[in-house]
C-alpha cells in the first residue's frame, strides 16, 4: 500500500492518534475512506471512457483501412513499362 510496510503504518497512525486525538480520529477516518472510494470510483470511470474512445478509435481506423485496401485493389493497376513510356 503506497510503498508503506506495517511499521510505517503503525507509527503513522500513532502520531495521528496524538495529533488529532481519539474523538476525532473515526470521523476523520470516514472521511478519508469516504474520498479515497470516490477518487478510485472516479479514475476508473475515465480509464473507462479512455479505453472505450481507444476502441472506438480503432474501430474506425479498421474500417478506413479497409476501405483504403478495397479502392485500391479497384484502382486499375498499369504495368511498370507503360507508365515509363508515358514519362517520357
Amino acid at each position: 500500500m503506497f510503498g508503506i510496510g506495517p511499521t510505517e503504518l503503525i507509527v503513522i497512525l500513532v502520531i495521528a492518534l496524538i495529533v488529532i486525538g481519539p474523538k476525532k480520529l473515526p470521523e476523520i477516518a470516514k472521511v478519508l475512506g469516504k474520498t479515497f472510494a470516490e477518487f478510485k470510483r472516479a479514475t476508473e470511470e475515465i480509464k473507462n471512457s479512455v479505453k472505450d474512445d481507444i476502441e472506438k478509435t480503432t474501430g474506425t481506423l479498421t474500417e478506413l483501412s479497409k476501405e483504403v485496401k478495397a479502392s485500391i485493389n479497384q484502382q486499375p493497376q498499369t504495368p511498370p513499362a507503360e507508365e515509363k513510356k508515358k514519362d517520357t
